[in-house]
């Protein structure tokens, strides 16, 4: 089976609730045991699984999953692999609208599975506001940073203006600095001469709690 080791240990954990209960666990009871911070994540590897040919999942039906082939590793619940796993703070919020304060303390830590990132994130901001929301980032997300201070025309950035921190698509060119939201009822923001600007990050994936 071509699965990471996250996902293998899945396996062998649905084997083994449907070989001591009789029913394969819920997607909740997945996220609980390997410390997903949501469902989603848990719904991301059975779709692996289902694509790989060794679970078979029934729509619309709860805990509707069977085994088509048994794991080939051993029967005790493995935890992921600490390859795959990110152990990630959450430092507050940040703006999907106007920018407001950041709160620099850690609300909490989440482990979150690799693949989600591109690049790996160094730390999760919870979004507050809609304007990012043809990027697909709404009121609520978690979305990864990853620190740095580069970023090019036309990436989505975490950028500081003024000791406030906001998310938006930056837009270099004509001798400014622009920071566009991603939803009409938003005006862009244009960073002003001798306004404290600086990038604090990369937007590079987000987590959506309770999805």
């Amino acid at each position: 089976m071509n699965l990471t080791d996250t996902q293998r240990a899945i396996h062998a954990f649905l084997a083994e609730r449907i070989e001591a209960e009789g029913v394969p666990p819920s997607q909740t009871e997945i996220a609980r045991a390997f410390g997903f911070s949501g469902v989603r994540a848990a719904q991301y590897h059975l779709e692996a699984l289902e694509a790989a040919g060794v679970v078979e999942r029934t729509p619309g039906r709860a805990r509707g999953l069977r085994l088509l082939q048994l794991p080939d590793m051993p029967r005790q619940l493995p935890l992921p692999a600490d390859d795959d796993v990110l152990r990630l703070p959450v430092l507050g919020q940040v703006a999907a609208g106007m920018p407001i304060g950041a709160d620099i303390g850690s609300e909490q830590v989440v482990l979150m599975d690799r693949t989600f990132f591109s690049p790996a994130p160094d730390y999760l901001l919870r979004v507050k506001g809609d304007s990012m929301r043809d990027e697909g980032i709404f009121d609520g997300d978690l979305i990864g940073v990853h620190r740095t201070s580069d970023a090019r025309n036309g990436q989505v950035v975490i950028a500081r203006i003024d000791d406030e921190i906001t998310v938006k698509l930056l837009k270099i060119g004509q001798g400014r600095i622009r920071l566009l939201p991603r939803n009409p009822d938003y005006s862009p923001i244009e960073v002003q001469p001798g306004q404290d600007f600086a990038i604090e990050g990369l937007y590079c994936g987000l987590v959506r709690p309770n999805a």
